[in-house]
């Protein structure tokens, strides 16, 4: 280290300095919890990390993750002493014409993923110190986490597999200061709870004071040593560094008004220094990672009349597309047997990783590959998506590239019960901004549906069903994101019937009973729920006089009928919404259908109560 320690503390001050006239500008702000974390920022960004300031995103430097993202003024504070903001830029912010915003976001070149959702930092520091070791890059991932969040249970599922996993390069830092937003943390300034919580999950832990320079750089310098991820629990004090805020209650969220903020400049200028002149240490010269990636995908060769679930089809994909395609990695949630993604992991066992029951830290985890060039693929019942919802979430608005696909999807599944039905999972996927959601409903359009996703970046999900589904289309059929298939068409047609997976076969077994009595429909199957193909629809609903019927598999609120109705029923089409209306219970899948009138009798049924 070329650094002193009071240089370093002396820093600490300066982005003290930097976080306090940020938040007074902005009028708004949490500069005391920026203030509790700054020598811990200061000792690692200036003298720990190795990193190249004048390219944050370069492949082998040194990660940091504010898991903790409302101290945002701190980790740009950070940057600018680092040279990459400029420092008079610092008070623009939370301004709508600034990207120095609030929480932070990877429209910062310095910020990989957005945070700030409490708890799901350290799930990202997973993903990327799995990388760097996929990819045998020598990197280290740092995550400052607050105390208030480590009662979020997704913390502890990533402590579990990083402790399971040995992740040597990657570091915990918990900032405990005591004191949460409305009162005391559960634990307060006892660090021998946290140290035991980290070591129950196989850490290795350095308790420091964190306003103690010289304990500080000290726990950084044993990163890496032994197997185990380093937890360093440091004691801090909310507000540290301005005698009238630190370590008081009343504090969080506010900004210093203009008068208190120079005093408690006033208190800090006389021991502040700038790291400007600092020599950052730069991260070994290791070979860029180059996956080797093919857009020539290997033929299918499936029989039309076949059967097979839609399920399967996935796990045939991903390991026919992993020899071509190095980029693809796999994560499931211990339902590989069942969402099929065990093939990859057979064949592929490098690239998978094994996130076991706890599927909110396997899509942050995710979203961490993702940052490293990977294309993650994450499994799971549809159902257990929902528990995820919030890292989805986050990872729409990290810009995240990574592939989701739910099986066990609808009351199509059976016997297995409600618990186990994804019923609201389209209206989940769909609400977020810039999520491709399909629909597929036999191996071909499957297989043909993973190579979309591969090829689209951004947050993308695939609906795949239990049951065997019959092979309708030739191996050679494209499938476009935002296309749809017409099964049924003439022109005398009363009706358009758009189903998806499962009910698009019960549309045609209607489509067959109806024609016996010389009524026809037009049949359309809807795999891209979003985006929608909405011209097709539109031509479609307009030869059966606008009068549309969507079978789902789905709860009404937010499924392909809430879709096609939104798109479509301003310009005057009629959508009859038919779907599963009830709690639902086990039974056979024939009989649920049946049940919760989504089967052909109640297609039939509908289609004669329209015309």
């Amino acid at each position: 280290m070329n650094i002193s320690d009071e240089t370093v503390a002396a820093i600490g001050n300066q982005l003290r300095i930097h976080s306090i006239n940020a938040t007074t500008a902005a009028g708004s702000g949490h500069a005391t919890s920026c203030c509790s974390a700054a020598d811990l920022t200061a000792a690692l960004f200036f003298g720990q990390m190795r990193y190249h300031p004048d390219n944050p995103r370069h492949w082998n430097n040194d990660r940091f993750i504010l898991s903790k993202g409302h101290a945002a003024p701190l980790l740009y504070a950070a940057w600018a002493e680092a040279g990459q903001v400029p420092v008079e830029d610092l008070t623009n912010l939370r301004k709508l014409t600034s990207d120095l915003e609030g929480h932070p976001t990877p429209r910062l070149p310095f910020v990989d993923v957005a945070t700030g959702a409490l708890g799901q930092g350290l799930s990202v520091g997973v993903g990327m110190a799995l990388s760097a070791r996929q990819d045998n890059l020598d990197f280290r991932t740092y995550v400052l986490l607050g105390d208030g969040e480590c009662a979020e249970g997704s913390v502890w599922e990533a402590a579990n597999l990083a402790g399971v996993q040995n992740l040597n390069n990657l570091v915990a830092i918990v900032d405990v200061n005591r004191l949460g937003q409305s009162q005391v943390t559960a634990f307060g300034h006892d660090l021998e709870a946290y140290r035991a919580r980290f070591e129950a999950f196989g850490w290795r832990v350095e308790v420091v004071d964190g306003h103690n320079v010289r304990e500080i750089r000290n726990a950084y310098g044993t990163v890496g040593q032994g197997e185990k991820p380093l937890a360093v629990i440091a004691r801090t004090k909310k507000g540290a560094g301005v005698s009238f805020a630190e370590d008081k209650d009343g504090w969080h969220g506010k900004a210093l008004p203009k008068e208190d903020a120079d005093k408690a400049l006033a208190e800090l200028k006389p021991n502040a220094q700038s790291a400007k002149e600092v020599v950052i240490p730069r991260p070994n010269d290791l070979k860029k990672p180059e996956p080797a990636t093919s857009t020539k995908y290997p033929s299918l060769e499936y029989k039309l009349g076949d059967s097979l679930a839609t399920r399967a089809a996935y796990g045939n994909a991903l390991a026919r597309l992993g020899d071509i395609d190095q980029r693809i990695v796999g994560l499931d949630g211990d339902v590989k047997n069942s969402t099929l993604a065990e093939k990859f992991a057979k064949k592929f066992p490098d690239r998978f990783t094994e996130c076991y029951i706890a599927e909110q830290n396997m899509v942050g985890a995710a979203i961490g590959m993702g940052v490293h060039g990977k294309i993650p693929f994450t499994s799971t019942f549809g159902a257990f998506f929902t528990r995820a919802h919030d890292q989805i979430r986050m990872g729409a608005i990290s810009m995240a590239n990574v592939k989701m696909s739910g099986s066990h999807v609808g009351v199509s599944i059976g016997e297995d019960g409600g618990s186990q039905m994804a019923l609201e999972d389209i209206g989940m996927m769909r609400a977020l901004p810039g999520s491709v959601v399909l629909y597929p409903c036999d191996a071909v359009s499957t297989e043909k549906l993973v190579e979309q996703m591969l090829q689209t970046k951004g947050m993308a999900y695939l609906r795949t069903s239990r049951p065997k589904t019959p092979i309708i289309y030739n191996n050679d059929e494209e499938f476009p994101i935002g296309g749809a298939k017409i099964h049924r068409q003439g022109n005398e047609d009363k009706v358009t019937v758009i189903g998806a997976g499962v009910t698009l076969f019960e549309a045609l077994k209607a489509a067959d009973e109806l024609a016996k009595e010389n009524i026809g429909i037009t049949v359309v199957d809807a795999y891209s729920v979003k985006p929608l193909a909405k011209d097709l629809i539109r031509n479609a609903a307009q030869k059966t006089g606008n009068q549309v019927i969507v079978v789902e598999d789905h709860y009404p609120e937010g499924g392909l009928g809430d879709t096609v109705a939104g798109e479509l029923s301003p310009e005057g089409v009629k959508v009859c919404k038919m779907a599963v209306n009830e709690l639902p219970r086990s039974g056979k899948t024939d009989e649920l259908l049946a049940k919760y009138s989504i089967d052909s009798a109640a297609i039939v049924k509908q289609v004669k109560a329209l015309i």
